[in-house]
């Protein structure tokens, strides 16, 4: 434990709504063992609320600012900005936390200014850009694993690395058998969730196209209903606003896996939430966007893993479809979700294997392992 004697300072680094998340969770958990630790750094409103001084809101409107080219200035005028506060500040300890075409920035300002780094969500170099371990390696002290293979992965290759669970489970609920519900399923019924993602590119990519999805569905099951999951009230706006005609759903706001919970079928945008939705033992189909172009003549060159979602990835096998990248035409998902539906006995068995893939990941809290972690790394 940190001496009760020197007033430590924590930087934290987050860029995305979830790394938001998952940072105010930590610096709870870091709060409750050592009270006196002042935290600062650039985030969203739930750090600020946890109690963390932010420099910059990197996670509000302009969110993503690694992504948009018209925001490369900003990009790196923020950067400068934590360069100089390194300079001209304590720090004891900088965690950066996933959104790593930021963070590995960050990492290299606080290695130059000679301030122990810990990555919190290691970056899934084993999938792409594997090339960048030696990178990882120069600016990284300890590496936080979120899947429990990563560890040794990373460990082969001369990293420090733990496996301290996923955040995303700490506080979610892993469904029992859900084996009367998909017995007596009957597809005319369907509750469908709708899940883009919370990036602006995800939304941009896949809010259209989940939409005809479910237009198409209601066609064959006129007396299916849809809910469509937004991760802050602004995001819930931004789809409100691009609603094709015809359309119609209710919004739930922040919250994946109940509202998993509560329906039959997910649609869901690859990344993090499809193991909110597995913990919950919903059936789902998972996709993504990409540019034709850049995928086939780049992407399906650098992208190492077999699959490309997480739950397929964590099975080893397409446990779920994956349409990743999904292109132009949506038939081919509308009709794997209505095999899916006219399957009572798969139903049943892909509930089951969802919830025994995601209980591992849920034996331990991400927050408090990392919080022990981070607390030892000041000592």
């Amino acid at each position: 434990m940190p001496s009760n004697d020197k007033k430590y300072r924590v930087f934290i680094s987050a860029a995305e709504p979830s790394a938001d998340a998952h940072c105010a969770g930590l610096i709870s958990a870091m709060q409750n063992k050592s009270p006196g630790i002042e935290f600062v750094g650039v985030g969203g409103p739930k750090m600020a609320q946890a109690g963390c001084e932010l420099l910059e809101n990197t996670v509000g409107k302009a969110a993503m600012i690694y992504k948009a080219f018209s925001q490369v200035v900003r990009f790196y005028k923020i950067i400068k900005r934590i360069s100089r506060y390194f300079k001209s500040n304590n720090v004891d300890l900088v965690i950066v936390c996933d959104s790593p075409s930021f963070n590995f920035h960050v990492a290299k300002a606080a290695k130059k200014a000679g301030i122990k780094t810990l990555f919190f969500v290691a970056p899934q170099l084993w999938a792409w850009a594997g090339w960048r371990i030696r990178k990882l390696r120069e600016r990284c002290d300890k590496l936080c694993c979120l899947l429990p293979f990563e560890q040794d992965w990373f460990g082969q290759r001369g990293m420090d690395a733990v496996f301290v669970g996923n955040p995303l489970l700490d506080k979610v609920q892993i469904a029992g058998t859900r084996h009367e519900q998909y017995a007596d399923f009957k597809p005319k019924n369907a509750r469908f969730a709708l899940m883009p993602g919370s990036r602006a590119a995800e939304i941009d990519s896949l809010w259209q196209p989940m939409q005809q999805i479910a237009l198409r569905l209601k066609e064959k099951y006129p007396a299916a209903t849809f809910v469509a999951v937004a991760v802050d009230a602004g995001r819930e706006g931004i789809l409100r606003a691009a609603e094709i005609p015809g359309f119609e759903c209710r919004y739930s706001v922040d919250s994946v896996n109940k509202t998993a919970l509560a329906v039959d079928f997910s649609i869901v945008a690859s990344g993090s939430a499809t193991l909110e939705v597995a913990a919950a033992g919903c059936p789902m189909v998972i996709m993504y966007q990409s540019s034709r172009i850049l995928w086939h003549w780049v992407g399906r060159w650098i992208v190492r893993s077999k699959y490309l979602s997480l739950v397929n990835i964590l099975s080893g096998r397409e446990l779920v479809p994956e349409f990743m990248p999904y292109f132009t035409s949506i038939e081919p998902i509308v009709e794997s979700i209505g095999q899916l539906l006219e399957d009572n006995d798969k139903l049943v068995q892909l509930s089951n294997e969802l919830t025994k893939l995601t209980k591992p990941l849920a034996e331990k809290i991400a927050s408090r392992e990392v919080a022990k972690i981070a607390l030892e790394m000041l000592c």
